[in-house]
């Protein structure tokens, strides 16, 4: 038998169904500490030299298996479960910098990306080069001897801008630096950055994973590089989600791909209406032939993702289209069934200063959408209606 393609994996997951109760849904461990055998095998779990349980803030078998359906989709050969993205992005880069250290990254990134590193990283002494356009020759000159990681994000959040992933990562592995992408837009059904060469994957599992019901990160990359993270920084700031999460998240990923399908359908079909209406000015979506990352997204991606922008006239353009909105929902994040409308200069990338710097481009009437799961025709209809009374 051929091996399962992704719609299969997705849904059967890595756990085999429980011989005792026939279980279809892995069974949510609701315990903070397990039983450990007296001596040297317990201190062997406890160390992380064994494989075992011991106490949920380091590992738990629901999310255990969480983590394993995420690494099997992603390519990768370990996976860490966290409280949320920003968890994840935050513990992954502080295992990586600390005082006297350098870190590269590029201008266009998600808003509590761009915070974090702009308020924290400095304060603990670490540097921070900002690539306005990061590619292969732009990385490799910007890594020092000091430099511990580069962190990079595609498709970019809020302008979906594209990062070539196997350049860039062929860049900071001959310059033997770490290489971690923020995959949260793609999700592993349409990109998977480890094949490509990329050390880590970032998710906001709230997104896609979750279906936007609950709050969750997953970073994935090597077993080695993960299990010194979860026997250190990972503990320490205790952000193993709980065992109610990490169910969620798996009955999430179970529909993952084919809500996907419909979000990147919907998006598409929304990008083409959009650019070809005479009150738009621009419009950011991969698939469209005229986005300059669009041969490369063809290059690197199976579908062009769930998430475009345009740009109006102006923010009083803005205001009024959002305000006439009947279908779509205005409010921040991503990812849900229904489509949400975002207006970012007025809302994640127009409060703190770092968040400015990272929304760069975007003029007073830039708009980004989260497809979801209506009938297209019926988003385009509000689409319409609502550019109308602009």
């Amino acid at each position: 038998m051929k091996p399962p393609k992704f719609h299969t994996r997705a849904a059967r997951g890595t756990a085999p169904i429980d011989e005792k109760t026939g279980a279809l849904s892995v069974p949510i461990v609701q315990t903070a500490s397990f039983t450990l055998e007296p001596g040297a095998a317990g201190r062997a779990v406890v160390a992380g030299e064994a494989e075992g349980y011991f106490y949920g803030r380091f590992a738990n078998p629901t999310t255990a298996v969480f983590e394993r359906d995420v690494a099997a989709l992603e390519g990768a050969e370990a996976a860490l479960a966290f409280t949320s993205g920003m968890a994840a992005i935050s513990t992954t880069v502080l295992a990586h910098v600390g005082a006297g250290d350098h870190l590269v990254t590029q201008r266009q990134l998600y808003g509590g990306t761009a915070i974090f590193f702009a308020e924290q990283l400095p304060r603990l002494g670490v540097e921070l080069t900002y690539l306005e356009e990061p590619e292969a020759e732009t990385v490799a000159a910007a890594i020092r001897p000091q430099t511990k990681l580069v962190y990079l994000e595609t498709p970019s959040n809020p302008l979906l801008r594209l990062v070539d992933i196997e350049a860039t990562s062929r860049a900071a592995a001959a310059a033997g630096v770490p290489v971690i992408f923020d995959n949260t837009f793609a999700t592993p059904y349409l990109q998977r950055p480890l094949e490509l060469g990329a050390t880590y994957t970032v998710h906001s599992a709230t997104k896609y994973f979750g279906g936007h019901d609950v709050i969750g990160g997953v970073l994935t990359g090597p077993a080695d590089r993960l299990h010194r993270i979860r026997n250190t920084l990972y503990k320490d700031l205790g952000v193993a989600p709980a065992p109610a999460v990490s169910y969620h998240l798996l009955r999430g990923l179970k529909t993952m791909p084919l809500r996907m399908d419909r979000h990147c359908a919907n998006a598409q079909a929304m990008a083409e209406f959009l650019a070809a209406h005479d009150k738009v000015k621009t419009v950011y979506y991969p698939g469209l032939p005229q986005h300059p990352g669009h041969e490369l997204a063809r290059r690197q991606m199976s579908q062009f993702g769930g998430i475009l922008a345009f740009e109006l006239a102006d923010g009083e353009a803005a205001r009024r289209f959002v305000e006439a909105l009947e279908l779509c929902v205005f409010a921040v994040s991503l990812g849900d069934a229904l489509t949400l409308v975002q207006h970012p200069p007025g809302m994640t990338h127009g409060v703190f200063e770092a968040e400015k710097e990272a929304g760069a481009g975007m003029g007073p009437g830039f708009i980004r959408l989260s497809a979801g799961l209506e009938d297209a025709d019926d988003i385009i209809a509000d689409l319409a209606q609502a550019l109308d009374r602009t």
